[in-house]
């Protein structure tokens, strides 16, 4: 058993040089020293040997909610003691290395007799994923109090680390503001936009003959008009690319971090407006499919599917991707692609494969844009170097515009954004495509 000597160990060696210091001339008293000291060691081993922690004191690992990203979770080690004396213990976790530490995961805790303790530390992820915890070691004292004695409590587990769903939730609030569903709603009932007949009501000047009811007119004899809603059970497919180019990082996270958390926002914000939502993620392939449904348990879904999914370092193919949507999605759907475009064959093969998914569904293509390339392009060049720099940037933005204008050519919609206005832009368009009863 591994060990190390408490204060009372050094104490009592430090009495054994007393005779020492006066064994000048007594050679006696060298030989009672060395003695001692040996009996003190020997005792010492003897009772790290005979101690044990005692099997009554119950050392758990228990985390104060679901890890993720960029949010404290509180890790509790608590500590009961069952047994009839006082315990004083030292407790340190081995926590995932890759996650941030708050507070002291190492601590001194005495905890009576029949009562319990615990240290308590927090931990903020820096990405989704898989983290590992280890055991915890602890130190207690042994019987006569001579050595700190060292064990493990084997508690290794797996955590998963999630999208930040607060975080989208936020954003989404932030975005749509006054902008409520209910209100928009309201709005669009008097406008005579929407496409979901609500109610009748008196005619009122301004409104659009084309609602008028000419059969509920004549059974009132004054003028009736339809008052409709935005259509609600509407159905939204968002299709994340996690191909290559979703692997560049702007400031602490990559583009595809990015799209997951405008992912999350819009199908929180289609739930409240009384929509299904789906999720379909894909590279080379399709990684992950959930059909359009609604509700807590949905978005649980997502956030399982969407913690582990990282991009890859090959192009995505949009044919694919576009054929399993048209396939498992027979309903009229707005279909937002998340992705990025910055050569003309990638341009290419998505504007072709989009033939796949018209007339049947309406898509938004939207891609998600270097703002560090914007910058470059702003500022005069000072040299040659620069100024082919600023000639290449020119091109792949040029490429990316008429990408995008060739995808509204087609009956689809187009949207470039940064990744911070990125989830702002997405809520408001999905706002607006529903306003105007596009779907």
């Amino acid at each position: 058993m591994r060990f190390v000597f408490t204060k009372l160990f050094y104490a009592l060696m430090a009495i054994g040089l007393v005779p020492l210091s006066l064994s000048w001339n007594r050679p006696m008293l060298r030989w009672l020293t060395l003695t001692y000291d040996l009996a003190l060691i020997g005792a010492a081993i003897f009772d790290a040997w005979n101690s044990r922690l005692p099997k009554r004191v119950g050392i758990e690992r228990h985390f104060g909610g679901r890890f993720a990203v960029g949010a404290e979770t509180e890790v509790r080690i608590e500590i009961a003691n069952r047994t009839a004396r006082d315990i004083s213990l030292i407790v340190k976790d081995e926590y995932p290395p890759q996650m941030k530490l708050s507070g002291a995961r190492e601590a001194r805790v005495g905890v009576e007799a029949q009562t319990s303790a615990a240290l308590v530390y927090e931990l903020t992820p820096p990405k989704r994923g898989r983290f590992e915890f280890g055991s915890i070691a602890v130190r207690f004292l042994s019987r006569w109090r001579l050595v700190w004695c060292q064990t493990r409590i084997d508690a290794p587990v797996a955590v998963k680390v999630y999208p930040n769903m607060r975080r989208a939730r936020e954003v989404e609030l932030r975005a749509l503001g006054t902008r409520s569903f209910v209100a928009a709603r309201r709005k669009s009932q008097w406008r005579g936009e929407g496409r979901e007949f609500e109610s009748l009501r008196d005619y009122v000047r301004g409104d659009e003959m084309r609602h008028i009811s000419w059969t509920a007119t004549a059974r009132r004899g004054r003028l009736v008009t339809r008052q409709y809603q935005m259509e609600r059970d509407q159905t939204i497919l968002i299709m994340l690319d996690a191909g290559r180019l979703m692997t560049a990082r702007i400031e602490s996270e990559t583009k595809l971090d990015s799209a997951v958390h405008a992912a999350l926002a819009l199908m929180s914000a289609a739930a409240r407006a009384g929509d299904n939502a789906g999720l379909l993620v894909f590279g080379r392939r399709v990684k992950a499919f959930l059909p359009p449904k609604r509700g807590a348990e949905h978005l649980d879904a997502a956030l399982e599917a969407l913690h582990a999914i990282e991009p890859e370092m090959i192009e995505p193919s949009y044919s694919r991707a576009f054929e399993f949507a048209a396939a498992n999605s027979r309903r009229r759907s707005l279909v937002v692609v998340l992705t990025d475009l910055v050569d003309e064959e990638g341009s290419r093969e998505l504007l072709t494969s989009l033939k796949l998914l018209r007339p049947r569904h309406l898509p938004l293509v939207v891609t998600i844009a270097d703002r560090d390339l914007k910058a470059v392009v702003r500022e005069m060049p000072e040299d040659e170097r620069e100024l082919f720099t600023q000639s290449v940037a020119e091109e792949i933005m040029y490429q990316r515009e008429a990408a995008l204008r060739l995808v509204e050519s087609q009956g689809g919609l187009a949207l470039d954004v940064t990744a911070a206005a990125l989830a702002p832009k997405l809520l408001e368009t999905y706002l607006r495509v529903k306003e105007r009863g596009l779907l």
